[in-house]
């Protein structure tokens, strides 16, 4: 029994052969690439075979088409049940069609041989339709469409390139992703060991505790009395103004505006009211000079809070040494804005470092310098900055002058 060629081998060879025949008998041509309009033309035609299946199914041998459930003149071209499109034409020739519509052959067999594809079996008109078991495909049939597998070929060829570079750019976008999240992890499990080794913000303070740290500072130091360089050291106490801010991360940042340089720091909260104190000089280097560390039992019962810090006589050169050091402390209020005030004629008349606190409708003035702790009137605060409150690094008499050394 003569067995036909099925799938993509027949409806390509089907539909070369149309196309052939169209141009022979239009004189127009149709180009062969992947423009789905350049098939409408023949499209069109067969598509007035198609439509005919139904009605003439016997006439032509095909199989039996049933009719379609709506009138003949209810839909047109291409919205009808049997209507070929010029893109189904396109993907048929390329070969990327296995099982195409079988009114599309029935149509192509009508076009060309005037029968269906039933029929064709039965009586085969043309040899290069019909299945050669082992034989290799004729020449004829080889050279068909040399034009349109190059179209072929090209397409194929450009979706693997791009293919391969889509995957090539995700498999890109996948390792970065993977390396930015480990190195998240890594930093985190880092900053994680820092603070566990370090000790760092082991307690989160409390609302009022963090109300009672943050904010606007006055503090006394009598580092000066421990400064070599200068003669008239006894009992020279300095101001300092620090503005104090909570960070959402559980600590706080401050700048200490002092008489000839400021400090830049942070503050945490190590346990229930008990605060260390971290700062170095400001710099335009950013780099770390003369660290200061400090301890304060905060007890906002108190108008006057001691501090104990490791500190500086800020003395020139090689004299420069570490001491410790008794601090004062006074609360001013919260919030408003600080700035220094410069070029005017009252830094000049007070020989020192004005800073401004701007709070609402009011504005105060800090006067930054070297103070005779005796023009103090609140004892206190003599009794807290007196000589007592300072320790040598290394123990020296006579550098610390005391009253009795004055006569």
């Amino acid at each position: 029994m003569t067995k036909l060629k099925t799938s993509k081998d027949e409806i390509i060879y089907l539909l070369n052969k149309a196309i052939d025949k169209y141009k022979s008998e239009t004189g127009q041509q149709i180009i062969l690439n992947t423009n789905r309009k350049n098939y409408e033309s023949l499209a069109i035609l067969l598509s007035e075979i198609s439509n005919q299946l139904p009605e003439m199914w016997e006439q032509w041998g095909t199989e039996k088409y049933p009719e379609p459930k709506y009138e003949k003149d209810q839909y047109v071209y291409p919205y009808r049940k049997y209507d070929i499109t010029g893109g189904q034409i396109k993907d048929a020739l390329s070969g990327i069609v296995s099982n195409p519509r079988p009114f599309l052959v029935d149509a192509c067999y009508v076009y060309l041989y005037g029968v269906g594809r039933k029929a064709f079996e039965k009586n085969p008109l043309d040899e290069n339709l019909v299945e050669k078991d082992s034989a290799p495909p004729a020449a004829s049939e080889k050279n068909e469409v040399p034009q349109l597998q190059a179209v072929v070929d090209a397409i194929v060829l450009k979706s693997k390139k791009q293919r391969i570079f889509y995957l090539i750019a995700l498999f890109v976008l996948v390792i970065s992703c993977v390396a930015l999240i480990a190195l998240y992890f890594i930093r985190e499990q880092q900053f994680n060991t820092i603070k566990k080794d370090l000790s760092i913000l082991p307690y989160q303070p409390t609302q009022q505790e963090i109300d009672s740290l943050e904010g606007v500072w006055l503090c006394y130091t009598g580092s000066p009395q421990a400064r070599s360089s200068d003669p008239n050291r006894y009992h020279l106490v300095v101001s300092n103004v620090l503005d104090v801010k909570y960070n959402k991360n559980g600590y706080f940042t401050f700048t200490r505006y002092g008489a000839s340089f400021d400090h830049i720091g942070h503050m945490q909260f190590e346990s229930p009211w008990l605060v260390s104190i971290h700062s170095y000089v400001r710099n335009s280097e950013d780099q770390i000079e003369s660290p200061r560390h400090s301890l304060m039992r905060l007890d906002k019962e108190k108008q006057f809070i001691p501090v104990i810090s490791a500190s500086w006589n800020f003395d020139v050169g090689n004299k420069n040494n570490i001491i410790g050091i008794r601090e004062l402390y006074i609360k001013q209020g919260k919030g408003g804005l600080i700035t220094e005030v410069l070029n005017t004629r009252e830094n000049v008349g007070c020989h020192c470092k004005i800073v401004q606190w701007d709070h609402g409708n009011d504005k105060k003035n800090f006067y930054l310098k070297n103070e005779s702790l005796d023009s103090f009137s609140e004892q206190s605060i003599r009794e807290l900055l007196n000589e007592n409150s300072i320790i040598l690094r290394v123990p020296q008499e006579g550098l610390i002058i005391k009253k009795d050394s004055l006569k």
